[in-house]
């Protein structure tokens, strides 16, 4: 019974010699000495950023590509017991945080679902010729899917790998179509297997990327206000605070906050106060001497506003609130003032083909108030919509002139506190974000004295209810803001042109040891690289050769086997060195203009190899009262001080900002323009 027992085990292996020995040099070379340097190493003063937010759960955009690679390079922190609790605020700090990696990058991730995609579907073809829907078979198909899409969530640059893999496939599969060896159903199994590991499976995982991404990032965080205010809201914290239980419906009487769609070149709101526009611009032009109406890029009191009812004077909700529906005719009230929004045909004073937009004083002259407004909502499902805050995108159509309430993205003089320009744009080229807005802030007025309103403009709205995005909402708008993020054409003060990418003439510079002068610099491997492309050139010219012999009727090899290498060689290498390439060149010349013509860009969040920022920071980390008044004349506040040059403002949360700029004296908040540079 127990006889097998005495049988002797047999234990038989196939080892790859030179699989092991590649493998031990590459462990080699990753692991030796991984700890140095114990500091932040160029991209990964962001990357580390990114870990931090997934270990506190904070909402964070990068525009380098989908969130699967930080993903992972947060699951290596994790395992290795990282909790976020690092400043990653400079190149160079102090950093203890091992990774799997020599340097926390999305580099050597990206190649190696690169390399196992290609080397997958080239199993998967190995099996196709012997055993068709074997269980290696479905594996390497399947795992080739897997790849693509892994590669495609790291970064986009992925795309080009999952292309080259679809082309090939999509050679097969012609080849297959028209075998005549096979059935009509053995042939659509083959195509129907294809195109779920190769189309379904990638689309479904790079969904899924995007659905954790936002499970584990779902609380308030520094890009909140990239994104739109329903966006926001349904972030725990942040703005989701304010707006969680509004009222739904915007009523007559509703007071409301009014935020641009666009967000271009920043994020702000229509706002006003009591200065005037000058009498003389400095070009000799003449103004209204109108109230000032602006798009201010912070929260502030002064950007309320009421919604009134021409046909009514009260500035209050009725019991019970009437809701003010698309086509509907509004006048917009402002809060701190009570001058209804009003333009006429006075030039704006940066856009002189656009009409200028002001609150209504009564100088008691021959200009009366052009002060009605049509409301379009621009995303209804049908003509009797109701406006909704956060969810309604609206336009504001000037009755006496059909003119569009539009941001026009310029910064005022001083005499306009350098903020936004709003004017009203006559010849309306569609939609266009710029003249959409949708109310962020909104509460039911009931107080109809002024005093009293003024009062209850500056308290706190009272929230009861929640509202949510769906994931498809959420994932749509993420997905276009990592888009648009792209289209800045400025030229990166480390990019370098193709050219150079053959001949390796651009290097940086990654780390600098503050007293050896060591430095960890990226060169390229001259010999791979020169070898690399020299192999393709002689491959091109011993491909062209054999093309003319064979023109010539000479046949240097048997006719299968010189098509099959012909074939294989332009699908494979051709193909995927000129798709690479060419994609790679044309990609920073086009895109920005194609998200241009698609009228969303975007400013970056932080671009890739940079330490410094572009003015303003959502208002939060650097304005130390959000919701202090703005205009002098309003307030009576007195002059407020810019800081000086270099001089240090604490962060909220850590870190300090310095500022580079000089020193100005103005009576309201300024829009601040220079350079942010975060530092310890």
């Amino acid at each position: 019974m127990w006889g097998f027992l005495k049988r002797p085990v047999v234990v038989t292996a196939d080892i790859n010699l030179s699989l092991v020995a590649l493998t031990g040099m590459g462990l080699l070379s990753r692991l030796w000495r991984l700890t140095y340097p114990r500091a932040v190493v160029f991209d990964e003063v962001y990357y580390g950023q990114y870990i931090s937010f997934y270990m506190k759960q904070i909402f964070f955009l990068d525009d380098s590509g989908p969130p699967f690679g930080h993903m992972v390079l947060a699951l290596g922190g994790y395992l290795g017991g990282f909790d976020g609790n690092f400043l990653w605020n400079r190149i160079g700090a102090e950093n203890a945080l091992i990774t799997q990696s020599r340097l926390m990058l999305l580099e050597s991730v990206l190649i190696f679902f690169n390399l196992l995609a290609v080397l997958s579907y080239l199993k998967f073809f190995n099996c196709q010729k012997h055993s068709p829907f074997s269980l290696s078979w479905w594996f390497w198909l399947t795992l080739t899917g897997v790849a693509c899409s892994c590669a495609v969530g790291i970064k986009y640059m992925g795309v080009f790998t999952y292309v080259l893999v679809l082309g090939v496939a999509a050679v097969h599969a012609w080849h297959l179509i028209g075998d005549q060896t096979l059935s009509n159903v053995c042939v659509f199994c083959h195509l129907l297997a294809r195109a779920v590991a190769l189309l379904v499976i990638p689309v479904v995982l790079y969904l899924l990327f995007f659905y954790v991404h936002l499970i584990l990032v779902f609380r308030s965080g520094p890009h909140d206000q990239i994104m739109s205010s329903a966006f926001q809201a349904s972030l725990e914290g942040g703005l989701a605070r304010i707006t969680q239980g509004q009222p739904l419906e915007v009523a007559f009487g509703s007071q409301v906050t009014l935020r641009n769609v666009f967000g271009k070149p920043v994020p702000c709101w229509l706002h006003s106060h009591q200065d005037t526009y000058p009498m003389i611009y400095e070009n000799g032009r003449g103004s209204s001497h109108q109230q000032q109406v602006t798009c201010y890029p912070f929260k502030d009191v002064n950007n309320w506003w009421i919604v009134k009812d021409p046909r009514r004077h009260q500035l209050v909700v009725s019991s019970p609130p009437r809701p003010v529906r698309h086509g509907d005719m509004v006048q917009l009230v402002h809060g701190m003032t009570t001058r209804s929004l009003n333009t006429h045909d006075v030039a704006a004073p940066l856009s002189p083909h656009s009409q200028e937009v002001s609150c209504y004083i009564d100088y008691n002259i021959s200009m009366p108030a052009q002060n009605l407004w049509r409301l379009e909502i621009v995303n209804r499902g049908s003509d009797t919509d109701v406006w909704k805050s956060i969810l309604s995108e609206v336009r504001f159509v000037h009755v006496n002139t059909s003119a569009v309430l539009k941001l026009s993205g310029a910064h005022l003089p001083d005499w306009g506190y350098r903020q936004l320009e709003i004017v009203g744009e006559k010849l309306s080229r569609g939609y266009h974000g710029s003249t959409v807005w949708n109310v962020e802030e909104h509460r039911y007025g009931a107080s109809q004295e002024q005093r009293e309103r003024e009062r209850e403009l500056h308290s706190p709205a009272q929230v009861d209810v929640t509202r949510n995005l769906s994931f498809m909402a959420r994932f749509s708008e993420l997905q276009w803001r990592m888009l648009a993020l792209r289209s800045d054409d400025s030229e990166h003060k480390y990019s370098s042109s193709p050219l150079e990418w053959v001949t390796l003439d651009t290097n940086i510079a990654y780390w600098l040891h503050p007293r050896t002068s060591a430095q960890i610099h990226l060169l390229g491997n001259i010999v791979i690289w020169v070898s690399g492309s020299l192999a393709l050139a002689i491959y091109a010219l011993l491909s062209l050769w054999y093309l003319l012999r064979r023109r010539r009727n000479v046949h240097d090899l048997p006719q299968a086997k010189e098509r099959e290498d012909l074939a294989c060689g332009s699908s494979r290498v051709g193909v995927a060195g000129a798709l690479s390439y060419r994609c790679l060149a044309a990609l920073g010349a086009g895109w920005g203009a194609v998200c241009r013509w698609l009228g969303s860009e975007l400013p970056p969040v932080l671009p890739d190899g940079e330490d410094t920022l572009p003015l303003p920071l959502p208002a939060r980390t650097h304005l130390p009262n959000p919701s202090a008044p703005c205009g002098p004349a309003a307030h009576q506040r007195p002059p407020v001080q810019v800081p000086a040059p270099e001089e240090r403002l604490q962060r909220p949360g850590g870190g300090l900002v310095l500022l580079r700029m000089p020193r100005v004296q103005h009576a309201a908040p300024t829009h601040l323009r220079g350079q942010v540079t975060l530092a310890t």
